[in-house]
């Protein structure tokens, strides 16, 4: 039997990690501007959690998780999302009480649906999540994390789509409201959508089935059944983007495929992957900490998938960084291979930044063969009358570079990074 990997696991290659860690740096230097720390939970939980805090009726929890028995016969799922988590884990350890947390976490989620291009079985995703603080310029804040990550990743124009789902007990008047609209087109809508009108009728409005689509386009608004407070805090929220000039378009579509929401609820959306279009998602989930056993606290989130984000990148044609080495030093001669490994550490303690590859093995026209098939900028040559003058030849694989020259080994360094423009 041909070993290989599952479907929808897939590997990342070496010639793709050097993309997953920008996209993973400028994430980290991102939630640091804005002082979340980072969290970090385990893959698997009891699969009561993701009930409990999910929700039992929607796709996720039904169709997708990754479950099984233990031996001591406890169920346990691998993680389908990562906010469900962070509550546990706020929770078991005390961080939620009457106290404000603005976390932050990364890693592999689990979902068994059909694998394509932007979602597969195991993804990764980047995820915000604040607690203990009930106004609107929470929500604004972590949408503006968001989209200050998406600019700092270079990706343009996207669309920030936002609605409210209001408080429970307007969520309880629209429920009434949209129950009567779908008993009226009952006959038309497909069956997973007949079921859930009954026990949870929003999901119905999240349906991907384009028949059941096209008739909650006439289904009431639930911005209609909202409070006088409810409408104030959503509000609240479009004047705190508008202020910091985060333009939004209103979609009362919008109701996101976990039970948890609550009032704000957000999604930035683009034409260019497809139908996977939504490349980050989130809102609020101010009763799940009382649901899943602790005293009620405010709390909004959001998670964005790494994998479509950086096939967006590709997608609008950025320039990506690789792995290339910067410099690779090639022995030309058997006795200059010890002095030149003395010279590669040297350069590696003088420019911290550059990536220094060695070559090994190979006659000198092999390895500068192989050294500009790496992508490597420069390669550094020593032979016997460079190495008794205590020099080195720089040659450039760019044709825009300068000419090749001979360096003194003291001067590499700066010559190099002057060259590279690296600091350090």
């Amino acid at each position: 039997m041909k070993l290989q990997s599952l479907r929808g696991f897939n590997d990342v290659l070496p010639s793709e990690t050097a993309v997953w860690q920008h996209v993973e740096q400028v994430a980290r230097e991102t939630f640091a501007a804005y002082a979340y720390q980072e969290i970090r939970t385990p893959l698997l939980e009891q699969t009561a959690l993701f009930k409990r805090a999910i929700g039992e009726v929607t796709d996720v929890v039904e169709k997708e998780m990754f479950s099984f028995d233990d031996r001591e016969g406890m169920n346990l799922s691998l993680r389908p999302e990562g906010t469900a988590s962070c509550v546990r884990a706020g929770l078991e350890h005390g961080l939620l009480h009457n106290q404000q947390q603005r976390l932050w976490y990364a890693g592999p989620m689990f979902r068994h649906e059909r694998p394509q291009a932007g979602r597969y079985r195991q993804f990764h995703q980047l995820g915000a999540e604040a607690f203990g603080m009930a106004g609107p310029e929470i929500d604004v804040e972590v949408i503006a994390l968001s989209a200050r990550l998406l600019k700092r990743l270079g990706l343009r124009d996207l669309t920030l789509e936002l609605n409210s789902l209001g408080s429970g007990d307007s969520r309880a008047r629209y429920r009434q409201a949209l129950t009567e609209f779908l008993d009226r087109h009952v006959d038309a809508l497909d069956d997973d959508s007949k079921r859930r009108r009954l026990s949870n009728p929003l999901r119905v409005l999240d349906s991907k089935v384009p028949q059941t689509q096209a008739i909650v386009r006439d289904a009431p608004s639930l911005l209609d059944a909202m409070s006088r407070d409810d409408r104030a805090h959503f509000e609240g929220v479009q004047q705190g983007l508008s202020d910091l000039g985060i333009a939004c378009v209103l979609n009362p579509r919008i109701v996101r495929g976990l039970d948890y929401y609550s009032h704000t609820v957000f999604e930035w959306t683009t034409t260019e992957l497809g139908a996977q279009g939504t490349v980050c998602a989130g809102g609020r989930y101010d009763g799940l900490v009382a649901q899943l056993g602790g005293q009620a606290s405010p709390a909004i989130g959001w998670a964005s998938g790494i994998e479509r984000l950086i096939l967006l990148m590709k997608a609008q044609g950025l320039n990506l960084p690789d792995a290339a080495p910067d410099v690779v030093l090639c022995p030309a001669d058997a006795d200059s291979a010890r002095p030149l490994h003395q010279v590669a550490e040297q350069l590696r303690d003088a420019m911290p930044n550059a990536r220094i590859q060695l070559s090994v093995g190979g006659k000198l026209k092999a390895q500068l063969s192989r050294a500009a098939r790496s992508g490597a900028r420069f390669a550094v040559v020593m032979d016997e009358a460079a190495r008794h003058d205590g020099k080195v030849h720089v040659k450039s694989f760019a044709q825009t570079e300068v000419a090749d020259e001979s360096v003194a080994i003291d001067g590499l360094a700066v010559k190099l990074a002057a060259r590279l423009n690296l600091e350090g």
